[in-house]
C-alpha cells in the first residue's frame, strides 16, 4: 500500500478529488462498514416481483450496499471480515499521505 499510495492517490485526484486524500476515504469508508449492525442471526430475506431478494426489515434493507453485503454474509463471516477490517484500518490509518 506504501509503495503504491501515490499512483493510487494520483488516481482518486484524477477521478475529480483534488482537494482530498485517498487514504482519509479509505479509513471513513472502513468505518462506515464496521458500524453495520451485528445480528445475532442472519436476517430474513424475501424476493420482490422482479426475483431480486430484499430484506424484510425495511432499515435493513435502506442501507448502503456494503452493509448490506456485510449483513447476507451471515454474522460469523462478517465478524470475520470487521476483525480484517479492523486491522486494515490500523494500519491505513497510521499512513500519512502523501
Amino acid at each position: 500500500y506504501k509503495r503504491f499510495y501515490p499512483l493510487i492517490q494520483q488516481a482518486y485526484v484524477d477521478l475529480g478529488r483534488p482537494d482530498g486524500y485517498f487514504n482519509d476515504r479509505l479509513v471513513t469508508v472502513i468505518d462506515h462498514l464496521l458500524d453495520t449492525p451485528e445480528l445475532a442471526q442472519a436476517p430474513l430475506l424475501l424476493r420482490d416481483e422482479r426475483g431480486r431478494y430484499r430484506f424484510a426489515d425495511a432499515t435493513l434493507q435502506s442501507r448502503s450496499i456494503g452493509q448490506k453485503a456485510l449483513l447476507r454474509m451471515g454474522p460469523e463471516n462478517a465478524a470475520k471480515v470487521k476483525a480484517k477490517l479492523r486491522e486494515i484500518r490500523r494500519l491505513v490509518a497510521a499512513q500519512k499521505p502523501g
